[in-house]
């Protein structure tokens, strides 16, 4: 069995990070992203190859024996980690020895409608969920998706798991240009998005060779599709975000986060000295709070 760890990292977010991989041998996944930074392959519905539960555990252990101050352990795998056939049993286990360490697992949410896995997703400390699409025609194109996997089903999933959940829940949406970035698609999303209303949305685009002939969207372009999410909780993912410094009054401040909650790096890309002191007196003045949501602060009204 390869490497089960890939980690502890730093992360800016979350500290240092022990990233865990629950198919280190070879892509096994319910998804054919036409995005994945990996090499393209054959959908599957079951894992065939992976490690025990105690081969997990002891890698984790050794870990912590070396990194005592490990601040989150990330579930994920080459594809899709709910796809393996212990995840409750598991994060069980994880839970009993993590002490203060935080779970989180990165999926692509496909499986969310199945019982055992929505109640498996309940036990971490975070978990993040992939949508790029609501229709299932794009959901089809861009995500090619195994057979008989229902986009209706997983959202209907995510709002009842939403309900459910007394942690924090984080959705990621990546656009794709020409596909999903259409103006009927981003209103599907919005609509979803509302009714599944999540702690945070993170929106990106590709940063990496994607496996197939796919361009990423613009920075403008995930500017323009967070400002049509309205009191929603978006994070922008962009490297090598361009700053687009501009003064603000009071007024326009109170104006723009009444249409979206702005993050520090938001901020820091958007607003002049002058403008971030006009902000501090509305925190002064009880008229902005600093919210966490999923381990992210955002700039929002009272």
């Amino acid at each position: 069995m390869s490497n089960i760890i890939f980690g502890p990292i730093p992360s800016r977010r979350f500290g240092i990070s022990l990233g865990v991989d629950l198919s280190p041998d070879t892509k096994q996944c319910n998804f054919d992203c036409l995005y994945c930074e990996l090499k393209p392959a054959k959908t599957i519905d079951k894992m065939t190859s992976y490690p025990s539960v105690d081969e997990v555990l002891e890698a984790i252990q050794n870990s912590f024996a070396k990194h005592p101050k490990i601040d989150v352990i990330t579930i994920t795998a080459n594809g899709e980690p709910t796809l393996y056939p212990k995840l409750d049993e598991l994060i069980t286990k994880i839970n009993e020895i993590k002490n203060d360490t935080k779970t989180l697992i990165l999926s692509n949410g496909s499986t969310i409608y199945k019982q055992e896995i929505f109640d498996a997703l309940l036990k971490f400390d975070m978990v993040k969920l992939s949508l790029d699409c609501v229709s299932q025609k794009c959901f089809k194109k861009l995500d090619r998706i195994h057979a008989n996997i229902d986009i209706e089903k997983i959202v209907e999933a995510m709002i009842e798991f939403r309900k459910a959940t007394t942690n924090d829940f984080v959705l990621e949406i990546l656009f794709v240009k020409d596909l999903n970035d259409k103006d009927e698609e981003i209103e599907l999303l919005y609509e979803a998005v509302k009714k599944i209303n999540p702690h945070r949305v993170d929106i990106g685009t590709i940063d990496r060779p994607p496996a197939y002939d796919v361009k990423p969207v613009s920075f403008e372009t995930l500017e323009s599709i967070a400002k049509r999410f309205e009191n929603i909780n978006v994070n922008i993912v962009y490297k090598n975000r361009p700053k687009q410094i501009n003064s603000y009054t009071k007024e326009e401040i109170l104006s723009m986060l009444e249409r979206r909650p702005l993050t520090l790096e938001d901020i820091d890309n958007m607003f002049d000295e002058n403008s971030k002191k006009e902000l501090e007196k509305l925190i002064e003045m009880s008229k902005i709070s600093i919210v966490d949501s999923a381990g992210l602060n955002f700039y929002k009204i009272c």
